[in-house]
């Protein structure tokens, strides 16, 4: 505040001057006595604003560094780029949804031979080859990677993605085909891939070994969980072992679409105390009011429960998938906030803050 007023008083003072006479720069005669000393005293106050200035500046505290509580240390983003991708290998490329599945998703492995260092919950962009109808080079399109660090052969030389087939009819009655979602899912092996990133730390994996980690996933969202839960279940660390809660929620329209089922299964057979998992089968499966069972339906039925984790420090929630699962979601912590007399938004904002809050929906 006191530099804030001197500046004040030098500024009046300096008007004066010029005010009272010309400024000396154009004077032809000597400057009478009084003009000069306040010219001098200007100059004086000038000086006092600054040392004051100083001193604020060097008695302020110094911004604390945020730390952050995900594995964060070190993780690349952006190493190749649209102009200079990184061309891999398609190794592997199956069929992951039966046949009478609305849609197909498919499971495929890419080689890097280690040049793409990613982490779990980033993600890769793929460009398809061709070129586009103005004849430029397809834009990229980014895909959740679906694999740990360590990848599916756990060498840290692949990287693997989920992904569905996009085909629908548009106003006009054509069927339209995604571009890059068709280029991957007809891959075969040994066939090019040009891969750009890795990009993205907002689904990075929590540090604390003992967190309890919600998962919430929409279909091929499901891709950055499968890597979490790799790392959690069947890899080994000399510096990470889980101890904590991994409770995954995913939402399919069918049972014919459940995406790496038997490899959940396997999870909950060998660490049942930290794996949950709870499956959303929409066109099958109802609650007892008969709604369909959407992801946020079948949550209800665990809201409670849900809500006692929420209120703790290591509880960590991670959401990818469709957009619309979220205002779901929100619906129902609105009530149970409220039964403590919290605001929801406002939580949902402090939960964010403290990186316990990850959300990657489209």
């Amino acid at each position: 505040m006191a530099a804030v007023t001197a500046a004040a008083v030098s500024t009046s003072a300096a008007a004066a001057v010029t005010k009272a006479s010309p400024s000396p720069a154009h004077c032809f005669l000597p400057c009478p006595p009084r003009t000069r000393a306040a010219h001098q005293r200007g100059l004086l106050l000038r000086a006092q604003v600054s040392t004051t200035d100083a001193a604020a500046v060097a008695a302020a505290p110094a911004k604390k560094e945020k730390i952050s509580k995900k594995h964060d240390e070190g993780v690349v983003t952006n190493k190749y780029r649209p102009k200079e991708p990184y061309v891999g290998k398609c190794l592997l490329n199956t069929k992951i949804t039966a046949d009478d599945a609305p849609g197909e998703t498919w499971h495929m492995v890419f080689s890097t031979e280690g040049e793409i260092p990613y982490r779990e919950g980033q993600s890769i962009g793929v460009i398809a080859d061709g070129v586009d109808k103005n004849g430029k080079p397809h834009k990229l399109r980014l895909y959740s990677i679906a694999s740990s660090a360590l990848g599916d052969f756990g060498d840290s030389k692949t990287v693997s993605l989920c992904v569905k087939r996009l085909v629908y009819t548009n106003d006009q009655g054509e069927i339209v085909k995604g571009v890059c979602s068709n280029f991957l899912c007809d891959l075969k092996p040994g066939s090019d891939v040009k891969i750009t990133g890795p990009v993205g730390k907002e689904m990075l994996m929590p540090k604390d070994p003992n967190a309890n980690i919600i998962m919430l996933a929409t279909g091929t969202g499901i891709a950055p969980f499968r890597s979490f839960l790799w790392k959690m279940f069947f890899e080994k660390y000399d510096d990470y072992k889980f101890n904590g809660l991994a409770w995954l929620f995913l939402g399919v329209p069918t049972s014919s679409s459940l995406l790496y089922k038997e490899e959940f299964d396997k999870m909950k057979a060998k660490a049942p105390e930290n794996f949950r998992v709870d499956y959303a089968v929409s066109r099958e499966q109802t609650n007892a009011q008969g709604e369909k069972m959407y992801i946020q339906t079948r949550m209800a039925e665990y809201k409670e429960e849900l809500w006692e984790l929420l209120k703790k420090d290591n509880t960590y929630v991670y959401m990818c998938g469709l957009k619309g699962m979220e205002k779901g979601i929100d619906d129902i912590m609105v009530s149970l906030a409220a039964k403590d007399g919290i605001d929801w938004a406002d939580y949902k904002k402090q939960l964010k803050k403290g990186e316990q809050w990850n959300v990657e929906v489209y």
